[in-house]
């Protein structure tokens, strides 16, 4: 009989649990709560830097040079799904072979979150969508998150890390 009454139990919170993680909720996909810039120079800088950064990458069919300049020489560029590049060059030939009019990044607006980095640079969180061009426009894009580390070197920003998560 105790042991009915455990099993029934126990079902009961596997189901809850089960019923509560697939409900559709919406998600407010903030990276912090009430994130507010320690620096709110720095934070413009970087929102700027990361605008012209991805319009470079959204056009680099025309704009390739420009998008290559971002990184770093000893950039390291971490994938969740791709792994680890540390070449510049050939993070900018599989830009080239796979983005170029290909895909386009859109930023999840207000999800720019800038940490100072002292004496070195900032690092940047954020959320974004990627869009395969040759799909519809309507096509589902899912949210990813991502890192980038910038070093700034006399107001020369340069990207050095990047994580990308998917």
């Amino acid at each position: 009989m105790l042991n009915t009454i455990f099993k029934t139990a126990l079902n009961c919170i596997v189901l809850f649990l089960f019923w509560s993680c697939t409900s559709s909720k919406e998600y407010q996909y903030t990276i912090t709560k009430n994130y507010k810039p320690d620096d709110q120079k720095l934070y413009e800088t970087i929102v700027v830097l990361d605008s012209l950064f991805f319009n470079a990458y959204n056009t680099c069919e025309v704009n390739l040079e420009t998008y290559g300049n971002f990184y770093a020489d000893d950039i390291e560029f971490y994938h969740d799904n791709g792994g680890i590049m540390t070449s510049k060059n050939a993070i900018i030939e599989g830009t080239q072979k796979n983005i170029c009019g290909k895909v386009t990044r859109e930023l999840v607006k207000g999800s720019i979150e800038v940490y100072p980095i002292k004496n070195f640079g900032a690092i940047e969180i954020g959320l974004h969508k990627f869009h395969n061009n040759t799909e519809p426009k309507n096509a589902k894009s899912n949210i990813g998150r991502f890192m980038i580390i910038w070093k700034n070197d006399n107001n020369n920003w340069k990207i050095t890390r990047v994580v990308s998560l998917h």
